[in-house]
């Protein structure tokens, strides 16, 4: 057995199992919280107010005895509140917000199924460790798609259209006019899809090199009736095909590429000379120490076991992560040929930032 000289001191070793205990609850009730998402439980919640766990399983339909143990997991994490002289449970209104309402600008309850996945993907994640080779976003279990689409969903339904686009220079007023726009890795389509809604003279192409993934868009979009003025096409970012575009996005999806200065470059090609780049990436600072943070560490999880291993799986395999940081990136549109790299926006999860050629 390794020999510590000297010993961890009592308290520190007390101090460090308390937090690897808090981490193994919040591991074993992330289920519960997808368990409590899919069979309705904290919209039933949202709606009755407060009630005994045999009212919740009238509501729902589910066993009393299993709602008895999910609602004291839930008390015991505050994900709901427990009155114990009335015995009655409820859903207070910001958990509501995060947990129930799926139009809320925080809902984050069914980021949960991101985590599912990575679960279930353990073993080819240890054997990319192992191995050194890449991991293509194409390779992991179809949770992941549907988890960070709705993680990320919720912040563009509550500012893509509101502030991130205002936020570039005179972009609203050409999509209003009706401009051409390309949403590069535009997975299920969900950005592409919220900006056709918002600019109907404007014409928009989502572009991604998962075949399922533009599968699911072009469902989306014809479901939500947005189909005069959309299409997806299967295409990677550095051979996407076009000119003259008043605008690109990158949502999310920059660092994940191989070639990123590729992507950007054939952006900078596929632009009108005054076109504009929205390139929005997870929220980071440019060193380490300024993202050990809870949001850094949720970050620096996902990268390690999608992003980064995406990148590695495709040609060049530059590997930015999903912490880049905005000098890191700014050096890539620098490479890629943009003259400026601007701050336009940001939120306690993403960067918004423009680009100029």
């Amino acid at each position: 057995m390794t020999q510590f000289t000297p010993p961890p001191a009592p308290s520190e070793v007390e101090a460090f199992i308390g937090r690897v205990v808090t981490d193994l609850g919040a591991a074993f009730s992330g289920v519960l919280v997808n368990v409590g998402r899919k069979l309705g439980l904290y919209q039933a919640m949202a709606d009755l107010g407060a009630c005994t766990s045999t009212a919740l399983a009238e509501a729902t339909g589910i066993r009393e005895r299993y709602i008895r143990e999910w609602l004291a997991n839930q008390a015991a994490g505050g994900y709901v509140a427990y009155d114990p002289a009335k015995q009655t449970y409820a859903l207070p209104p910001a958990q509501a917000m995060v947990l129930a309402l799926e139009q809320s600008p925080i809902f984050m309850a069914s980021a949960f199924e991101v985590a599912a996945s990575f679960w279930l993907d353990e073993d080819q994640i240890v054997a990319t460790f192992r191995s050194g080779e890449g991991l293509g976003w194409h390779a992991h279990n179809h949770l992941l798609f549907c988890g960070t689409e709705s993680f990320f969903r919720t912040g563009y339904r509550a500012c893509l259209v509101n502030e991130w686009l205002p936020a570039l220079d005179g972009v609203v007023e050409r999509l209003k006019r009706g401009a051409r726009v390309a949403d590069i890795g535009c997975g299920h389509g969900a950005s592409t899809i919220l900006m056709a809604q918002a600019f109907p003279k404007s014409s928009f192409i989502g572009l991604d090199y998962h075949h399922g993934s533009i599968a699911t868009a072009r469902t989306r979009a014809a479901e939500q009736g947005v189909t005069g003025n959309i299409a997806f096409e299967v295409k990677s970012a550095t051979e996407f095909d076009g000119e003259d575009f008043d605008l690109v996005c990158f949502m999310d999806c920059l660092h994940d590429l191989g070639d990123p200065v590729g992507a950007l470059a054939r952006c900078h090609e596929a632009l009108k000379p005054d076109g504009k780049v929205l390139l929005v990436e997870p929220y980071a600072g440019d060193r380490l120490e300024e993202n050990l943070n809870p949001i850094g560490r949720m970050y620096y999880a996902a990268s390690a076991m999608a992003c980064t291993p995406n990148s590695l799986s495709q040609e060049v395999g530059l590997g930015l992560g999903a912490q880049a940081g905005e000098e890191r990136l700014r050096k890539v549109a620098r490479e890629a040929g943009f003259s400026s790299l601007r701050r336009a926006a940001q939120t306690p999860v993403n960067l918004i930032l423009e680009l100029t050629p």
